[in-house]
Formats: structure tokens, C-alpha cells, sequence
């Protein structure tokens, strides 16, 4: 083949990728009904249990001044207690600056809800958390099979 252009260079070099792309969905495509199957099969190993709950909370709108005042030092006050306590494993500040999000230590969403409306921003429905259960990566079971 003679010389290519930069723009049949650019072309081709597209090209590659996208059949990059094309065995990699295709791959995936195979691997996901087969691992769907595994998790709802009869006879499947059963459910792993919920570790953690991860708890993402969102302000129901921007606090005031005063409320920054009076609520946020209490609120830090007593998220602080429940990391010192073991509750909350590991904790981050949402960029958006509408609330946080947090890694918890309890195993349903039950122990969690009742936990986080006890804090301050929570007792002044100023924050609300969508709470989610999370555990071991089922599928990996399939590695310790023999």
C-alpha cells in the first residue's frame, strides 16, 4: 500500500477502534446473560449477604445562613460520633455541594434510615438519603467451584 493521508491515517486508526469496540460489546454481550442466568438459576448458591449500605444524601434545598449556624456544627458534632463509633466507615462530600455520601457499617436499610434521621440535618427534614444494600460480588462464587 502507497502513502495515506493523514485523514486515511485517521480513518483507519477509527476504524481499528471501533472493531476494538465491536469484540469487546460483543464479549460482554455473551457474559452478561450467562452471569444474569447464575444469579436467578434454581439451585444457584443463594444470595450473598448485605455488608454495607452505601447512603447518598441529598439537601431538600440549600440551607440558610442561620441554619449553616445552628445546624452544621451540631451535624458534624454527631457525624463524627457515628464514624468514632464504627457506623460510618468511610464518608465524601458530593461536588455538587448537595449533600454527602456515606459508607456505612450496618447490614440493612432499616438500621440505616433510622440512623441518619437522627441527625441533626435529618431531624429538620433538611436531608433525605437514598439507601442502598451492597455485598460481595456474586458471581465470583463461580471461581471456587471445582
Amino acid at each position: 500500500m502507497g502513502y495515506m493521508g493523514p485523514r486515511v491515517q485517521f480513518c483507519a486508526k477509527i476504524n481499528r477502534n471501533m472493531k476494538k469496540m465491536l469484540y469487546f460489546l460483543s464479549f460482554v454481550s455473551i457474559l452478561i446473560p450467562g452471569v444474569l442466568a447464575a444469579q436467578t438459576m434454581p439451585g444457584a448458591p443463594p444470595p450473598v449477604p448485605t455488608t454495607r449500605i452505601l447512603a447518598i444524601g441529598t439537601l431538600t434545598a440549600p440551607l440558610s445562613p442561620d441554619e449553616m449556624k445552628t445546624l452544621l456544627p451540631k451535624e458534624v458534632k454527631a457525624t463524627v460520633a457515628l464514624y468514632l463509633d464504627g457506623k460510618i466507615d468511610q464518608w465524601w462530600a458530593k461536588q455538587d455541594g448537595t449533600g454527602v455520601v456515606f459508607l456505612l457499617n450496618v447490614i440493612s436499610t432499616e438500621d440505616a434510615s433510622a440512623m441518619l434521621e437522627k441527625l441533626p440535618l435529618g431531624v429538620a427534614k433538611r436531608m433525605t438519603f437514598q439507601l442502598m444494600p451492597l455485598g460481595p460480588l456474586r458471581p465470583l462464587r463461580a471461581l471456587l467451584r471445582d
